[in-house]
């Protein structure tokens, strides 16, 4: 099983004492994706937003500077929201990053959580589906065709352009990022696609049946076991003691997860929330190396076998200190437990 990190690189939006710059937070998050690599990781992540509280709305230029510091961490997007990008640019752009990390770039393509990208780039709401199934066959079809000929709804026709530069890989790896509707499982199923699961909250074995409908999907559709691949996303933070874990991961998840879901009407998080979150069933992969390391297995055998975990510990009051230390703890110790 690989394991790794996703960062939303959410950023202090107070002001006053305390507070980090833009170029501050880059920075530091350039040498945690620094030290993932160094202490074994198998991948990091970038996501992708467009308000405020995050830094990453250009992921392929962060993990471009990713790649100059690293040299054998997978470097991937987390996920890039394709309805709203051009899938000829974000080809290039993976592309260009998998020539500087000597072939070690990915791609998981989603529509996103947050739909701030569609009115920021011009594209309708009422398009949410039909813009991601048409700008997924494009991508996929730009991964073997150099002068690909297509045409669609919502892009100009390509009839024969050359789209460079090709990358170090034979194909360009293309996940699927999805968070829970029946025919987007399908969907992944039916092209044969690696599949990353969002599980934010909730209990994670109730995805098991979008999981195996997945690979009955896939099934189907001619493709053997091993290449329909399943990863799963989480929040998660690792400290020497589950308790330390806990007391130090709170204070910010509570404050950065109160202001976003004003927005979208949730309830104001509450430690009683929070505790049952990182209980047996949660989602949360907080704890110990050990419980953590428990719990991941726990999850994979709830959702029929994992073949990638990754952990979003995005938090920007903890020290970077103290997220160096969690990375370190995941790569000498949970990683060697879930490898074994």
């Amino acid at each position: 099983m690989e394991l790794g990190i996703d960062s939303f690189l959410a950023a202090l939006f107070e002001t006053g004492p305390g507070s980090a710059s833009g170029a501050s937070a880059l920075g530091a998050l350039l040498d945690r994706v620094a030290w993932a690599d160094q202490v074994g990781l198998d991948v990091f992540g970038i996501g992708e937003h467009h308000r405020p509280e995050f830094l990453d709305s250009a992921p392929a230029v962060i993990l471009a500077a990713a790649a100059a510091r690293t040299t054998r961490i997978r470097l991937t997007s987390a996920v890039t929201v394709l309805s709203a990008a051009d899938p000829v640019r974000v080809f290039q752009e993976f592309a260009t990053l998998d020539l500087l990390s000597q072939g070690r770039a990915e791609i998981v393509a989603g529509r996103g959580s947050s739909t701030d990208a569609f009115p920021l780039f011009g594209f309708d709401l009422h398009h949410y589906d039909a813009l991601f199934a048409e700008k997924l066959d494009l991508l996929l079809q730009l991964r073997t065709e150099a002068h690909p000929h297509w045409s669609g709804r919502f892009r100009p026709a390509l009839t024969g352009q050359g789209v460079y530069p090709r990358p170090v890989q034979a194909q360009l790896p293309v996940w699927l990022g999805l968070g829970g509707t029946p025919a987007s499982f399908v969907r992944a199923g039916e092209l044969g696609l690696p599949l990353m699961v969002a599980v934010i909250g909730g209990e994670t074995h109730r995805f098991r049946p979008l999981v195996d409908l997945y690979r009955e999907a896939g099934r189907q559709a001619g493709f053997a076991p091993e290449q329909l691949r399943v990863g799963l996303h989480a929040p998660g933070y690792v400290a020497a003691t589950t308790t330390q874990a806990a007391e130090e991961y709170y204070p910010g998840y509570a404050k950065l997860m109160t202001r976003l879901g004003k927005e979208r009407g949730w309830p104001p998080v509450t430690r009683v929330g929070f505790d049952a979150q990182r209980g047996p069933l949660g989602a949360y992969l907080i704890g110990s190396p050990a419980e953590v390391a428990a719990k991941i297995h726990r999850h994979s055998l709830a959702l029929g076998g994992l073949d990638r975990v990754t952990i979003q510990m995005d938090n920007p009051w903890l020290p970077q200190v103290q997220l160096l230390h969690a990375i370190e703890l995941l790569g000498t110790q949970v990683a060697p437990l879930l490898r074994g």
